[in-house]
């Protein structure tokens, strides 16, 4: 750039330092006054024979540039030279930030034999045990997501925040080995808690695996969004979903649509699931919560018992299934699940 401009061109730090500049002699001075000046302005700045403009986009900008001369062509040029360091700058970025790396790697941008290479150039433990939570935003607020998750986590070295949609981050955390999924699940709710009481931000968050090499960041990632559709299907009223703990529900989800409306018409051949009311429904499920015991449900539900027992025998008669025996409430609770996922996700033909 010295050889191709005419002039004396040179770039401050965040503290008005002069870090480079093409008259060697002038690293190192100070220039407070103007980059206390550009913290209020985003234009081009001038002062005692020079003129100033920042490196990269407003309100993110780290460095600035200048070019001696107050004139028009001094502007043009430090125009162009702000342009033109801002992009080396993020393409020196995104190869050496820990962050593009971890991006990369959840979503599969980077072949495995890479991995091990890019770790060692960026100095990278390999081997530490992470987990991959996907935070999802209901809300939306001033302040974008991944700026709340970042003040949230600023250690950039142990956890990674990302962006991986509008309303959609990923946080990369590391944890001791062996953490138990209880412990990952209260951080997670904690998270959620922080977002919700400080930011009114209500959010869901997925939960894949604790893995313990980087390689299998990406498994983990998508084990997350998985625990995020299955518990949109299942759980409706859970917003920390893990993977470990989906359960029956991921086997559901897994399944083909077609395979699951056969189902549904061999255990129900006349269509009778659609003919059990609201309250028929909520008397099932209180009954599964209490473990089949009638003595319980009846108790929670506010009814005697032999009310419940007559709404167990009518569902008995509409549907053939005895609930108070073991394998039949299993299949009810299996058809259940099944109906309730074939209303999320449509049958294709």
């Amino acid at each position: 750039m010295r050889d191709s401009v005419d002039r004396v061109i040179g770039v401050l730090d965040e503290n008005g330092v002069i870090i480079a500049c093409s008259e060697l002699v002038k690293i190192g001075e100070t220039r407070q006054e103007v980059r206390d000046e550009l913290a209020y302005t985003a234009e081009a700045v001038t002062s005692l024979g020079y003129t100033y403009r920042p490196i990269g986009a407003a309100a993110k900008w780290e460095y600035v540039v200048f070019v001696e001369g107050e004139d028009k062509l001094a502007d043009k040029v430090a125009s162009i030279l702000s342009v033109t360091l801002a992009n080396i700058k993020n393409l020196y970025d995104e190869k050496y930030d820990k962050s593009s790396f971890m991006k990369n790697i959840i979503l599969d941008n980077i072949l495995p034999s890479d991995i091990y290479i890019k770790s060692k150039e960026l100095h990278f433990n390999a081997e530490e045990s992470r987990v991959v939570f996907l935070v999802k935003f209901h809300t939306k607020t001033d302040t974008l997501p991944f700026d709340l998750m970042q003040s949230i986590f600023p250690d950039k070295n142990k956890d990674y925040v990302i962006s991986v949609g509008e309303q959609d981050i990923v946080l990369i955390k590391e944890v001791k080995p062996k953490t138990d999924i209880k412990e990952i699940e209260k951080i997670a709710k904690n998270l959620a808690d922080t977002l919700n009481s400080e930011s009114y931000v209500k959010v869901s968050i997925g939960i894949g695996t604790t893995v313990d090499n980087i390689k299998d960041l990406a498994r983990s990632f998508k084990e997350a969004q998985v625990a995020l559709e299955v518990g949109k299907v299942f759980d409706t009223e859970k917003n920390i979903i893990s993977y470990e703990n989906l359960g029956i529900g991921r086997l559901i989800y897994q399944l083909p649509t077609t395979l699951c409306e056969m189902f549904l018409q061999e255990v129900f051949k006349n269509g009778s699931l659609d003919a059990l009311d609201r309250e028929t429904l909520q008397t099932i499920q209180c009954f599964f919560e209490n473990n089949l015991n009638v003595s319980e449900t009846s108790r929670k539900l506010f009814v005697h018992r032999n009310t419940l027992v007559y709404r167990l025998e009518k569902i008995r008669k509409l549907t053939g299934l005895d609930l108070r025996e073991f394998d039949h409430a299993i299949t009810f609770k299996v058809a259940l699940m099944v109906k309730r996922y074939l209303t999320a996700k449509p049958v294709k033909f």
